[in-house]
C-alpha cells in the first residue's frame, strides 16, 4: 500500500511539475508576444502601401507588399550622412567607454586606495540622476567649452552616462576572476601587465563584449541629446526621422522604413556578438 501511495504521490508531483512548466513557458510566451509586437508591426508597416499605413481599420496580416517606403525614406534629408554621424559616435563611445572603463574598473576591483568606497558608491549616485534633468547644464557646459553642434562634444555627454554602467559591469567581471591566476602568472615571470594581458584580458573578454553592445545600442539610439546639441545639418539618424513629420501630416509608411533601417546595424551586431554576449552576460550574473 504504501509503495502505491509512493507511486501516486510520484505521479501527482511530475503532474503538477508539468503543470507549472506549461504556465511558465505560457507566460513567457504572452512576454514575448507583448515584447514583439512593436517590432512586427513596424517591419508590417514598412512594406506597406502608404495609403493602407494610414487605413483607419488596419490589417493585421500585409494585404501588399512594396519597397517603395525604403526608397522614399532614403531620399529624405541624405539619409547616408545621419547614419554615418551615428555610426561614428556610437563607435566611439564604445572603444573610450570600454578602454577607460576597463581600467578604471580593474583600478577599483584590484587595487585598496583612500575613497574607493567613495568612488563605487558616485558611480552607483551618477546613474540614478534623470538625464533629462543634466539638459541645460550640459548645453552651456558644451557651450562654453566651444564643443556645441559637434560630434566630439556628444560623444562626450554619451559617455558621462554609459562609463559609469561600463565601470559597475566590469568590476563585476573582473571581481569574479581570481586573483590567484594573476598572481601565479607574476609567479611564472610576468609583470602585472603582463599577467593581466595573459590572464585577465581572455576571461574579461565576454563581459566587454556585453558592455559593448548594451553601450552601441544606449549610444545608438538616444534622441533627446542628440536632437538638443546638433543642428540638423549635423543630425544622428534617430533625429533624422523626425524629418517624417511634416506640417502637412506624418508619413507613417517611410517613417517605419527608416526605423527598420537604422534596426539593422543593432541585429548585425547582435548575430556576430551573441555567444559571447551570452557568456558575458552568464558570467556577470555570478555573485562577486
Amino acid at each position: 500500500m504504501s509503495a502505491i501511495a509512493t507511486a501516486k504521490s510520484g505521479s501527482g508531483g511530475g503532474s503538477g511539475r508539468r503543470k507549472s512548466k506549461l504556465g511558465w513557458n505560457l507566460l513567457g510566451l504572452l512576454v514575448f508576444v507583448v515584447v514583439g509586437f512593436p517590432v512586427y508591426w513596424m517591419l508590417n508597416t514598412a512594406f506597406k502601401p502608404a495609403k493602407d499605413a494610414i487605413d483607419p481599420d488596419p490589417s493585421l496580416l500585409p494585404t501588399a507588399l512594396t519597397f517603395s517606403n525604403f526608397g522614399r525614406a532614403m531620399d529624405i534629408a541624405d539619409f547616408w550622412g545621419p547614419v554615418a554621424r551615428s555610426l561614428v559616435v556610437s563607435l566611439a563611445v564604445v572603444l573610450i567607454g570600454v578602454v577607460v572603463g576597463m581600467l578604471a574598473a580593474l583600478a577599483i576591483s584590484r587595487f585598496a586606495f583612500r575613497g574607493r568606497k567613495v568612488v563605487i558608491v558616485g558611480i552607483l549616485a551618477v546613474q540614478m540622476v534623470p538625464l533629462v534633468a543634466m539638459i541645460i547644464p550640459v548645453f552651456l557646459l558644451l557651450n562654453d567649452l566651444g564643443q556645441y553642434d559637434r560630434l566630439t562634444g556628444l560623444i562626450i555627454t554619451y559617455l558621462t552616462f554609459i562609463l559609469p554602467f561600463t565601470v559597475w559591469t566590469l568590476r563585476g567581471f573582473i571581481v569574479n576572476i581570481p586573483k590567484e591566476l594573476e598572481e601565479a602568472a607574476m609567479v611564472d615571470g610576468c609583470s602585472r601587465t603582463g599577467a593581466f594581458v595573459r590572464v585577465v584580458f581572455p576571461l574579461l573578454a565576454p563581459g566587454m563584449v556585453a558592455t559593448s553592445v548594451y553601450g552601441f545600442i544606449q549610444a545608438w539610439n538616444e534622441y533627446l541629446y542628440a536632437l538638443m546639441l546638433l543642428s540638423q545639418k549635423n543630425q544622428t539618424a534617430t533625429v533624422w526621422l523626425g524629418n517624417f513629420t511634416t506640417k502637412h501630416g506624418t508619413e507613417y509608411a517611410p517613417m517605419m522604413a527608416g526605423a527598420t533601417l537604422m534596426a539593422v546595424p543593432i541585429v548585425v551586431l547582435f548575430l556576430l556578438v551573441q555567444r559571447k554576449m551570452a557568456a558575458g552576460l552568464t558570467a556577470g550574473a555570478v555573485k562577486g
